[in-house]
């Protein structure tokens, strides 16, 4: 097998496509080029070429998965989804998400806290539903259950402030009120029994 043409990529900025007996192999970036020795008519084994494949999707993934975890904190699914609409091999993927882990460049349990964090000030909910929505994110079980364990916000007092600042300047003895806060808090995570105790503490505070 031999590199017979190095051509350069006409949509891709300092990328070289690679052809290999006459017919395309792959792209490379033009310092991963220089890097591995390439050059038109080196002469190359099946498991040489793989290996270089490989090595360039490697370096092509990670440079994917570090500009998309550099625009805010990312959780390790995300970071695959990303990676996987870029059509890379699930070992490759695997492999990056591995090393970015050791690097600190993706971290679940940080990527949970901040999500409750940025939840609680920004759109509260309850506790049962920010679960389901870190669950959604490829967040662990046992990092789900640690976070939301020591995060201090009481479930009673947020329905409350929410339906406040919801409903109140209305009359929360009309049903029609009552049943839209049922309905409001419902579809923040909250049981029947948590919303009938929000709507008689608001009630009693009238």
């Amino acid at each position: 097998m031999v590199i017979t043409s190095v051509q350069k990529n006409k949509t891709l900025k300092d990328t070289l496509d690679i052809y290999v007996d006459g017919m395309f192999s792959f792209s490379i970036s033009e310092a991963d080029y220089v890097s591995l020795g390439l050059y038109e008519k080196r002469e190359l084994t099946e498991n040489q070429l793989n290996e270089i494949k490989t090595s360039v999707s490697m370096r092509q993934a990670k440079s994917h998965a570090i500009r998309y975890v550099s625009s805010g904190v990312r959780s390790g699914k995300e970071v695959r989804k990303k990676l996987e609409t870029f059509g890379f091999r699930r070992s490759i993927i695997d492999s990056v998400i591995i090393e970015l882990q050791a690097m600190g460049y993706i971290n679940d349990r940080l990527y949970a806290e901040k999500y409750v964090f940025d939840r609680s000030k920004l759109n509260p909910k309850s506790k049962k539903l920010l679960a389901m929505e870190l669950k959604s994110k490829g967040i662990s079980d046992e990092i789900i259950t640690e976070v939301l364990d020591e995060w201090q916000a009481d479930d009673g007092a947020v329905a409350l402030r929410l339906a406040k600042r919801k409903f109140g300047k209305y009359d929360i003895t009309d049903a029609k009120i009552i049943k839209r806060i049922q309905s409001f808090l419902y579809h923040r995570g909250y049981d029947y029994e948590e919303i009938m105790n929000t709507i008689n503490r608001l009630k009693h505070d009238e």
